[in-house]
């Protein structure tokens, strides 16, 4: 991988970093601004309620009629859940792939805003929980794709993981070859640093 890419990764590193601490600090100005006023806080929070009734009244019929359709997404995502805890609980020990934290990918911490109403609260941990389990199925995609393939494609694709970059060009099989055992070893919080 050329200089100039490495140093683009990093930067791109440093403001992911950047933006992670900006997020950590406003959460902790909130959640200090929210012990401050407490109880001024959670009334003025209910203020913005939307009862159920009203809620079910406001909205259209097609967002009612497609819920069910919605819903039904609960079952793909049980499934991926339990797939993919059950896939790397048994074939990452067995390669040495450090197992992904499932904890750091489903939050829930929404169901205690006072503003929402029953529906909205489920709906939130609905979108935590599909979203959740799509990230934390990619992280094990990600380090399974480490392993066994880490070749870049031949043409570019979208939103590839952030481990992609440090993949061997599609073509360089010396690369590959002196470079993969190394590169399955590189493993951890940060994506690995170039195979070359």
């Amino acid at each position: 991988m050329s200089k100039h890419l490495d140093d683009l990764l990093d930067r791109i590193r440093t403001l992911q970093e950047d933006v992670e601490e900006e997020y950590r600090q406003q959460r902790e100005d909130w959640q200090a601004r929210r012990a401050q006023l407490a109880g001024e806080w959670a009334s003025q929070q209910r203020r913005y309620k939307v009862g159920l009734w009203r809620f079910l009244r406001r909205s259209s019929l097609l967002a009612i009629l497609t819920a069910p359709v919605i819903y039904l997404g609960w079952i793909p995502f049980l499934l991926m859940d339990l797939f993919v805890t059950v896939y790397q609980a048994i074939c990452f020990p067995v390669y040495r792939i450090p197992k992904v934290r499932r904890s750091d990918y489903l939050v829930f911490d929404r169901e205690d805003l006072p503003y929402l109403n029953a529906i909205e609260k489920f709906n939130c941990f609905y979108c935590s929980y599909g979203n959740g389990v799509a990230a934390y199925t990619r992280e094990v995609a990600a380090r399974t794709e480490q392993y066994w393939c880490p070749i870049k494609h031949a043409r570019r694709i979208r939103g590839a993981h952030e481990r992609y970059p440090r993949f061997f060009e599609h073509g360089d099989a010396e690369a590959f070859r002196q470079g993969l055992a190394r590169l399955r070893r590189q493993y951890g919080d940060e994506p690995p640093r170039s195979p070359d």
